[in-house]
């Protein structure tokens, strides 16, 4: 057994789900947070007493930072965000388990690199948003397809953060 385990990848574990599906979970993911932002947003604005979308836009962006990255890393400590109940992907560890808070925090800060190098790469030039928005969906597009390149073919975040998107079955009704 232990000359098996040092071939190579177990064949009989779970593999990693298409990127099509992925990016499916991904898109729908961004949907789901509309309401996630929406609330944040609400909150923040009454709390803070802000009158203009564009007063206190610095502590908003920070405030909705932090909402993410407490939403993610509770649903990613659990398995699934209800996006990826939805298209049955799971993250788990290398080993295979259920990953840590910790290490959903880590996987959390590890994909801002779907959206940090295109928004700090356009920054200097106050492009307009039309623009920028083509930038960040190349970049994204480009970032996804680099999946390919993995040997297990996970998105390169995840194996920055010792993490992997597997299928799951589906929970029964």
């Amino acid at each position: 057994m232990a000359s098996t385990a040092a071939a190579g990848p177990d064949p009989l574990a779970p593999t990693a789900p298409s990127l099509r599906r992925r990016m499916a979970c991904w898109l729908y993911e961004g949907m789901l947070m509309f309401g996630v932002v929406f609330i944040a947003g609400y909150l923040f604005g009454t709390l803070s007493q802000t009158r203009n979308a564009m007063d206190n836009r610095l502590g908003l962006q920070a405030f909705l930072f932090v909402i993410f990255g407490i939403y993610f890393t509770w649903f990613w400590s659990k398995g699934q965000t209800l996006a990826m109940k939805t298209w049955n992907i799971r993250v788990v560890g290398q080993d295979g388990r259920a990953i840590s808070q910790p290490r959903a925090l880590l996987r959390y800060v590890c994909s801002w690199i779907w959206f940090l190098p295109p928004l700090a790469a356009v920054a200097p030039f106050a492009l307009p948003a039309g623009e920028t928005m083509v930038i960040l969906l190349g970049w994204v597009a480009v970032w996804a397809l680099l999946s390919r390149f993995h040997p297990q073919r996970q998105f390169w975040h995840d194996a920055l953060a010792g993490t992997r998107l597997v299928g799951s079955l589906p929970l029964s009704r």
